[in-house]
């Protein structure tokens, strides 16, 4: 694992960081505190997600990156309020513009899904009914939320399809699932997430399965339609050099923590954590031509079987015995903007908070 601070040019020579990667915290949509999630099983409880915190600010992008079974996913589902059995959420509070969704009755989540906080999944067959046409999924999504026209709802639909690179919208939209592609069909699934311009859109993983034009595509639509209407999104990926250029802020997660956030061009061109630093250096643009792509050694933890302390110390080439306790989750820097839960940085973090 490296222990050197990689330029985020090296490290992504095809991306560069957006514009907008200065977003403030305050006036924060969306507040998380202390988020956890637990599964139940034979050996007991297990703890997908621990202890996750952070703000999110109107219009701003944060990317939550890390390995699978990192816990970005069920996350993303807690915050929709989509934990089912065996999972359950354990703790923590959840505010969307003032308002604790945490304990909210489902008839009132029903209510705020989709119109203040929508979600895109990475397979769009999650998404769309495949016995019923385009048009009809998408006029029941906005009559269930607005009391408009059929009239004026199909209007709205052929706008967002063409928004969102439907080619001949009115015709399309009286097509079936199945008569699409698979981009053309994610691209009908963002559609559905933006018709009522929420305050925070989570992407869990929505352009992963897509060919790299057809991602950088959408990406850009996405990013478009996001800043126009001021919606706030969280990007959950594995795949760094998706949230390098369209995020303001990385969480990084492993083993169901954050174990570092800060701004992207921060982050990228000078990780704290060992792990980030293993991430990036796991990039295949990273690495020489011809040579073998760096891997962080071992693979990530199973739930039933963490031990306690760090989760990532078994991995490390950099754990001491300190290691043997949960490092606490420490911030630096201006106005505090980064943090990292390490006893044992690769670079130096000055002052802790």
């Amino acid at each position: 694992m490296t222990t050197s601070a990689p330029s985020v040019a090296r490290v992504l020579p095809s991306q560069e960081t957006s514009s907008h990667h200065t977003a403030p915290l305050r006036n924060a949509v969306l507040k998380v505190r202390d988020l956890s999630v637990a599964f139940a099983s034979r050996g007991g409880a297990l703890t997908a997600v621990d202890g996750v915190s952070f703000n999110l600010a109107a219009g701003e992008v944060m990317g939550i990156v890390g390995e699978s079974g990192s816990g970005k996913s069920v996350t993303g589902l807690a915050l929709m309020g989509l934990i089912g059995w065996p999972g359950r959420l354990t703790g923590g509070s959840v505010m969307l513009e003032g308002e604790e969704l945490i304990g909210m009755p489902e008839s009132e989540l029903r209510r705020i899904r989709g119109r203040r906080m929508a979600m895109i999944l990475q397979d769009p067959t999650s998404t769309l009914n495949p016995v019923l046409r385009i048009d009809t999924q998408m006029i029941e999504a906005i009559r269930a939320h607005d009391t408009v026209s059929e009239r004026a709802a199909r209007e709205r639909v052929c706008e967002m399809l063409s928004r969102v690179g439907i080619p001949s919208p009115r015709e399309r939209m009286l097509n079936y699932p199945h008569q699409f592609s698979g981009g053309m069909r994610q691209r009908i699934a963002i559609a559905i997430a933006l018709l009522h311009r929420p305050a925070v859109l989570i992407a869990d993983e929505a352009t992963t399965a897509l060919d790299v034009s057809i991602q950088a595509q959408i990406l850009a639509e996405v990013q478009s339609l996001a800043e126009e209407a001021g919606t706030a999104m969280i990007w959950i990926t594995h795949d760094l050099s998706v949230v390098a250029g369209l995020a303001d802020r990385i969480a990084v997660m492993y083993a169901g923590r954050l174990v570092e956030t800060g701004r992207v061009d921060q982050l990228l061109e000078a990780p704290a954590h060992p792990y980030t630093a293993g991430l990036i250096a796991c990039v295949p643009s990273h690495n020489i031509p011809g040579t073998e792509v760096a891997q962080i050694p071992g693979s990530t933890p199973s739930l039933a079987r963490l031990k306690a302390g760090c989760a990532f110390a078994p991995r490390c080439r950099r754990s001491t015995a300190v290691c043997g306790q949960v490092p606490p989750l420490v911030s630096w820097g201006e106005a505090s903007e980064r943090s990292i839960r390490c006893f044992h940085p690769v670079i130096d973090i000055g002052a802790r908070s």
